[in-house]
């Protein structure tokens, strides 16, 4: 004996019911709020460096510039900065376009010896959009310019190793981190900067962090 199938269809020119969006975490909502109502997130540090008042005399202060890798650096070993003239400036989630923008009152305004930069991994996962290895150089070689031009020698940090984004699936970043951080060196060598080399410190075999220096592929553990 046959089967009947009755297929039902809206009429034509009727509009399919829509579809709910998946429900947000709480933190995806407080990013995407963030990228609408405070792109650069000026206001993240904003408190905290109308306390910090000017360096006192022979103070060798050092603001270190970054996303969630400098920020939760921080967090997980605090006395790395408290014991020392050490300024945290890292934000979660961002790119070096984000950090160009707050890269006056998070660094020049503190007005520090020197400014630790690290940034470029959220570029290449394109958190805030496409973005291409020339655009990440121009927002360093940006910041570069704005702390020499202020007397705040700079120090470039290479990307750590990465071979997968756990928040962005199916992205490879292994080449093209290894290709922005050779143009970091050359660049701070010709340019009288320093070249902090992480990346060579803690990649393993395949391109990517080594196993035990990290939680998730991508930060640190320590």
């Amino acid at each position: 004996m046959g089967s009947l199938f009755v297929f039902l269809s809206p009429p034509i020119g009727a509009q399919a019911p829509a579809q709910t969006p998946p429900a947000m975490t709480p933190y995806q909502r407080a990013v995407e709020d963030r990228l609408h109502n405070d792109w650069a997130d000026l206001a993240h540090y904003q408190d905290q460096n109308a306390k910090l008042g000017p360096p006192k005399p022979g103070e060798k202060r050092v603001v270190f510039m970054g996303d969630s890798i400098t920020e939760f650096w921080g967090q997980r070993a605090p006395a790395f900065f408290t014991a020392r003239p050490y300024i945290n400036r890292g934000i979660s989630g961002q790119t070096t376009p984000q950090m160009l923008v707050r890269f006056r009152p998070d660094v020049i305004a503190l007005r520090p010896r020197v400014v630790v930069i690290l940034g470029g991994t959220n570029d290449i996962a394109g958190n805030t959009g496409p973005e291409t290895l020339g655009m990440i150089e121009d927002n360093l070689m940006s910041m570069a310019d704005l702390a020499r031009a202020n007397g705040i020698q700079v120090v470039l940090a290479s990307v750590l190793p990465a071979y997968e984004f756990p928040w962005k699936p199916g992205i490879q970043p292994a080449d093209e981190i290894v290709a922005l951080n050779a143009w970091m060196k050359g660049y701070a060598a010709r340019n009288g900067l320093m070249y902090l080399d992480y990346y060579s410190a803690m990649v393993d075999g395949r391109g990517g962090l080594k196993a035990d220096l990290t939680v998730d592929g991508v930060h640190p553990n320590a």
